[in-house]
């Protein structure tokens, strides 16, 4: 074989390797996007919206008819148990007591009396007695003495019955008089009036409303859950919440603050009942709530009434444990794992608690190693190469 002949075999056996190395270099591949297993803490939770009450309050009402005279306090005011609070106008009350007070004098004058006549009846009987013993007077005059002692008795007996009863008419009167003054039943703040000076009230058919006092050092958040999640939650259970406020990141940039409690109880009736509206052909239904209640300090008075809270019912948490995103999850509770030599392997998992992004992992993977989260495939060159 001449050189010509060895030259152009060398020159394809170079261009056959050229090929090759293209190939291989260029060949179809699949490309993993993985990420770290680590342990973190994955929570279960019921997520919910509550409003914030006062743990404890009352509502102050007047019990008298009458126009409000003095008006002592605001909101926003601190009171203490007994200080005054309202005055509204005795006129009528002192009337009635006065009225009272005079009537229960003529009673008992009269009672007097009536005792005077019973003790000269009670004499003039025992005169006839003796007499109509010996026939020195009329056995009718006698008989007239013992009725005379005896009606003088049922009179004073009548006007005593009267005594007590305006007696005790009287002491309801005089309590009417009283309530004209009101006094704070409880400790805590003014949070709300609703009347002013000179308002007249009519306490005839209901008690009116003046003003609500709250001990705000305690707060109930009163939180709706739906129906599908009302069963998940039970008293004791942890809970927080934030408030609205509390998400702005300049009020708060170590993030919102968290107030802690427990579940105190889940009421038995919806919140809102499922229900036709109106005569419309098709039955409206609407989400059915239901209530659950738990108590939250507040000594530092950062929450107020009627807040809106962003609630969180705490149903299973999971501390440092081997967690995966709900994303890297396949049928069957599977995901797959970059194996030491970069190939892809299927494990099959068992799962413990789960939250919106996140399950824990109980069987099935280790910390540290690389979960794949997707996948890209590369390379393959140009047509005619692939061919």
């Amino acid at each position: 074989m001449n050189a010509a002949r060895w030259k152009g075999l060398a020159v394809l056996v170079l261009l056959a390797a050229a090929v090759a190395a293209l190939w291989w270099i260029t060949r179809p591949r699949m490309v993993y996007a993985t990420e770290p297993i680590e342990r973190t803490d994955v929570e279960a939770a019921v997520t919910a919206i509550g409003v914030l009450q006062p743990r404890r309050y009352v509502d102050v009402g007047a019990q008298v008819s009458g126009q409000i005279t003095r008006l002592k306090v605001a909101p926003g005011d601190t009171v203490e148990k007994g200080d005054l609070l309202v005055e509204i106008d005795p006129s009528v009350q002192r009337a009635t007591v006065d009225a009272g007070h005079a009537q229960l004098a003529g009673l008992r004058a009269q009672m007097a009396e009536q005792q005077a006549h019973h003790r000269l009846a009670g004499q003039q009987l025992a005169r006839h007695k003796p007499l109509a013993a010996a026939g020195a007077t009329r056995q009718e005059d006698l008989e007239k003495a013992e009725a005379e002692f005896a009606a003088t008795a049922a009179r004073i007996a009548h006007l005593k019955a009267q005594s007590d009863q305006t007696q005790a008419t009287l002491q309801a009167d005089v309590a009417r008089l009283g309530y004209t003054r009101i006094y704070a039943p409880m400790a805590g703040t003014v949070v709300a009036v609703e009347a002013r000076e000179g308002q007249t009230l009519n306490a005839a058919y209901q008690t009116p409303d003046i003003l609500r006092i709250a001990d705000l050092s305690g707060m109930t958040v009163w939180t709706e859950v739906s129906e599908a999640d009302v069963r998940r939650v039970k008293p004791g259970m942890p809970v927080y919440f934030t408030t609205l406020g509390g998400n702005d990141a300049a009020a708060a940039p170590a993030g919102p603050r968290r107030w802690q409690g427990r579940v105190r109880q889940v009421l038995p009736a919806p919140a809102q009942s499922a229900r036709n509206a109106g005569a419309a052909p098709v039955p409206v239904v609407k989400a059915v709530t239901y209530t659950a209640l738990f108590d939250v300090d507040n000594a530092d008075g950062e929450l107020m009434p009627q807040m809106t809270a962003q609630v969180v019912f705490v149903t299973a948490r999971a501390e440092g444990a081997v967690a995966v995103p709900l994303s890297a999850l396949s049928a069957g509770n599977t995901a797959r794992v970059l194996a030491p030599d970069g190939r892809p392997e299927v494990r099959s998992l068992r799962l413990g608690a789960r939250s919106r992004h996140q399950v824990e992992v109980l069987e099935g993977l280790q910390a540290g190693e690389r979960l794949i989260t997707g996948e890209q495939q590369v390379g393959g060159g140009p047509a005619w190469l692939q061919w």
